[in-house]
């Protein structure tokens, strides 16, 4: 079924009010896909990337369902959600408590980072559905604070991000506690690599595998371009150029370590802009202060690394910039994801130096749409553009010694026989056989 309004996938009236409230008027794609086969209770394997609608793709079923089927009497959650990060965590519960504006559901969240005796309440009253961060819902577990027999539905949130950041082992633990479940929703930026596939199955039962690459629909709303870079006095004066044009409103800049989130906060200082950053080693109130003031606008420059990026959420992201090229193609898409939001245009500029060019091919490769060069006039590199040996593509000469091996060494498959042990071992002088009757040597 391809729904174009929300209308025609069943949904509850109370949940299509609060769909209005929050202006949205038709599914994404990732919407259209998961939503009917959640919906008949069906498990769920998606890929979707940051950005595309994927929270309400799992939170519209799960919230008909409670719905659909109310208890009797108040208990313990029947909807679990993990996610990578915290700030995920409050963001999916906010929305959820928003869709769910006009039901009497409760929605509560069980993360790190807060007092430990703070989630008293969710023990001690009723909850429908739990967002939870696996350390701390796993520490509640073994106590035998948190009760896992209820849960009908268990949902992870940005799962190849969970493997990542090693958290494989406790998901596997909390899925065995929750073992009683009827279904499970597993949603990642990509389905690529063993890893994500060997892990779903382990946990989901013939899942219907649902993929919404934002490259045709969603990732056109965000326009995509480089800027190359002699060095990195040339790169941060190409970023403040940018910076300072009026279509820039509010920015993210990743950058790949912690060290360089210091460094670009103060070159950016020296050139009159300030910036909030976001790094790894940032204690959690520290970490909300600088969203905070992001969000009201007190400051449009945002300065992060991926790790401390993982699960904030943040409207209006005019503009997304890599100073530093991201190794994956996988973290360009979550990085990219945090512009063009909710059908608004964004715009995604990576600064790329000549080191940078393999990986600006590898991206492009797995976009399938090259990325496009511009020139400021009064910024121009002067080195020239690396040839095309350095930006991935492999000369003529290599992919004719690369055929001439595999050749050789077909050639050698063919030629290979099995030696037997006893057809080699030494087997020594041979006895001679004895004589017959009646014959001599005379």
């Amino acid at each position: 079924m391809t729904a174009t309004n929300f209308s025609e996938l069943d949904l509850d009236d109370s949940l299509l009010d609060a769909l209005r409230d929050m202006g949205y008027e038709r599914p994404t794609a990732i919407q259209m896909a998961a939503i009917p086969p959640a919906m008949d209770g069906r498990d769920v394997l998606g890929s979707a990337p940051t950005g595309t609608g994927k929270t309400a793709a799992y939170l519209l079923p799960v919230l008909q369902h409670l719905l659909d089927f109310p208890r009797k009497k108040s208990g313990p959650p029947r909807i679990l959600i993990l996610t990578p990060t915290r700030e995920l965590a409050m963001q999916v519960a906010d929305q959820a408590r928003i869709m769910a504006a006009h039901t009497h559901l409760d929605i509560a969240t069980i993360t790190g980072g807060v007092a430990y005796m703070n989630h008293a309440e969710v023990f001690s009253e009723n909850q429908d559905i739990v967002v939870a961060t696996t350390g701390r819902l796993l520490q509640y577990i073994k106590e035998e604070n948190f009760d896992c027999r209820a849960v009908e539905t268990l949902i992870l949130d940005e799962a190849d991000r969970m493997l990542d950041m090693g958290f494989a082992q406790d998901i596997e633990h909390i899925a065995g506690e929750t073992r009683w479940r009827k279904q499970t929703l597993l949603f990642s930026a990509t389905l690529e690599g063993e890893a994500i596939k060997d892990f779903a199955e382990r946990l989901l039962n013939d899942p219907v595998e649902v993929e919404a690459d934002p490259s045709r629909r969603e990732r056109k709303k965000i326009l995509q371009w480089y800027y190359r870079a002699d060095d990195i006095k040339h790169k941060t004066a190409l970023l403040c150029h940018q910076l300072k044009q009026p279509d820039v409103t509010r920015s993210i800049i990743f950058v790949r370590k912690r060290e360089r989130v210091h460094e670009l906060v103060a070159w950016l200082r020296e050139a009159g802009i300030t910036a909030c950053y976001l790094e790894g080693e940032m204690v959690q109130a520290k970490r909300n202060e600088a969203i905070k003031r992001l969000s009201d606008g007190r400051v449009n420059v945002l300065v992060a690394t991926d790790v401390a990026a993982r699960g904030i959420d943040i409207n209006d992201v005019s503009h997304v910039f890599n100073f530093d090229l991201p190794r994956t193609a996988d973290t360009y898409l979550h990085r990219i994801g945090r512009t063009g939001r909710a059908g608004r245009k964004g715009c995604a500029i990576s600064l790329v130096e000549a080191h940078d060019h393999l990986l600006l091919g590898k991206i492009s490769r797995y976009l399938n749409e090259p990325l496009k060069p511009r020139v400021v006039d009064e910024l121009r590199p002067a080195t020239k553009a690396p040839s095309a040996k350095t930006t991935g593509k492999p000369s003529k000469k290599a992919l004719a010694k690369r055929k001439e091996k595999k050749e050789k060494e077909k050639e050698k498959e063919k030629v290979k026989v099995k030696v037997r042990h006893r057809d080699s071992k030494n087997i020594g002088k041979r006895r001679q056989p004895a004589q017959k009757a009646g014959e001599s040597g005379e």
